[in-house]
């Protein structure tokens, strides 16, 4: 018997779980607040839609931190290579790039998206914009529309609504409160994948705001990572330091303070660095001994400076020390409208093995609306499409059941 279904949320967690749902013969509806569908999927996709990753799966499962026991299971139902499978049947073949990271092959996400809205329309699901859902009303919802407000009963409703960042695209948090109201447990929200603040001087931040920060090491709870990051006139950013973003976030969040550790010579032993710079010539200037000794100048060599404004008069074994291990010192993360993504959310014991409410029975939820979080590199919009296709199945199993 067909039952219908309240999709609220047009991102990758609420279309994935609408297509499952229509296949199924089930009568669904996607209300989403914005003009247009899925804005935070278009924006990540201008530069080239990062779709998944090419790893091991086993290794791939294991990079959602302590959540990622709970989501395994929805990660078997939907596999990076199922993800690969499901973009070519849209249209849209991939390729692996040199980072392991998978992408479609036309780079962008629009043309994916326009397919795949063709396709949920082509079976039958109908698809609501600018309907922004104002909370629960008995069993229902209300929701604002242009025409006024509307009451929405459907047999069984998902929760698709993201996280808290970048808000302008559509996810405001704002079902937050609507939710610890009727006695959810939901975990603040919170930057992740994101940019830190640090307290530059003006001169640096003026001269080298916007300079990368090439080929180092960095160090923190999280573990080590090379490639490179980018100075910012707020403090450090780029994908380097999201991939310390969560372990930084939470030291601060317990002990005040946290810094992330520099390697800025990662190919030289402090051994050898400190032979070398001994060798220099005590009368040269700072930069030349620097420059000579070490190979460091331009943004590394000002950034010793910065964090270290004795460093000009140390001994070359101390010297050598701060080279490979300097810390810089973080004040805070930046805003969570900043952020890649966020954490927080629906605590996981609010919810069934099916991506049920427990303490509301028909109500379901998927993607970043949930309390878990990923680096990234694919992770993040995976679990988003597993998620929602394990509501989506769970939601016909709570129907059938009735």
């Amino acid at each position: 018997m067909t039952k219908s279904v309240a999709i609220i949320g047009g991102g990758p967690a609420g279309l994935m779980a609408a297509e499952k749902l229509a296949s199924s013969g089930h009568a669904v509806t996607v209300y989403e607040a914005m003009p247009t569908f899925a804005r935070k999927f278009l924006l990540a996709g201008k530069s080239g839609l990062n779709i998944t990753h090419s790893e091991d799966f086993s290794r791939f499962a294991e990079r959602f931190g302590s959540s990622s026991s709970r989501l395994r299971a929805a990660l078997d139902g939907f596999t990076p290579d199922d993800v690969r499978v499901w973009a070519a049947g849209l249209g849209s073949e991939t390729f692996v790039g040199t980072s392991g990271r998978v992408f479609p092959t036309a780079m962008k996400a629009s043309p994916l998206l326009r397919a795949w809205l063709r396709r949920l329309e082509e079976k039958g699901v109908a698809l609501k914009p600018r309907h922004r859902w104002l909370g629960f009303d008995g069993n229902g919802h209300r929701f604002e529309t242009p025409q006024g407000e509307v009451l929405v009963t459907p047999d069984a409703t998902l929760l698709a609504l993201g996280g808290a960042s970048w808000p302008r695209l559509g996810s405001n948090g704002d079902w937050v409160a609507w939710l610890r109201a009727q006695g959810v447990t939901v975990n603040e929200l919170q930057p992740a994948n994101c940019g830190f603040d640090v307290d530059w001087s003006e001169t640096f931040r003026e001269r080298f705001a916007g300079a990368p920060l090439k080929s180092v090491s960095t160090r923190s709870d999280a573990g080590t990572f090379q490639g490179e990051f980018v100075i910012s006139k707020h403090g450090i950013e780029g994908s380097l330091v999201y991939s310390h973003s969560a372990a930084l976030r939470d030291r601060l969040n317990r002990d005040g303070k946290a810094s992330l550790v520099i390697d800025l010579m990662p190919g030289r032993t402090i051994e050898r660095l400190e032979k070398d710079l001994a060798r220099q010539d005590a009368k040269a200037s700072f930069s030349n001994r620097l420059r000579k000794g070490a190979g460091i100048e331009g943004v590394k060599a000002a950034l010793l400076r910065e964090i270290s404004q004795d460093a000009n008069r140390v001994s070359p074994h101390e010297l050598a020390g701060l080279i490979k291990n300097l810390p810089i010192p973080l004040s805070r993360p930046r805003p969570i409208a900043e952020a890649i993504s966020s954490a927080g959310g629906i605590a996981w014991e609010e919810i069934d093995e099916n991506y049920m409410l427990k303490h509301r029975p028909g109500l379901f939820a998927a993607g970043e609306m949930i309390d878990w979080e990923a680096p990234t590199g694919g992770y993040l919009l995976t679990a988003c499409f597993a998620t929602g296709l394990a509501a989506a199945k769970g939601i016909e199993a709570w129907l059938g059941a009735r």
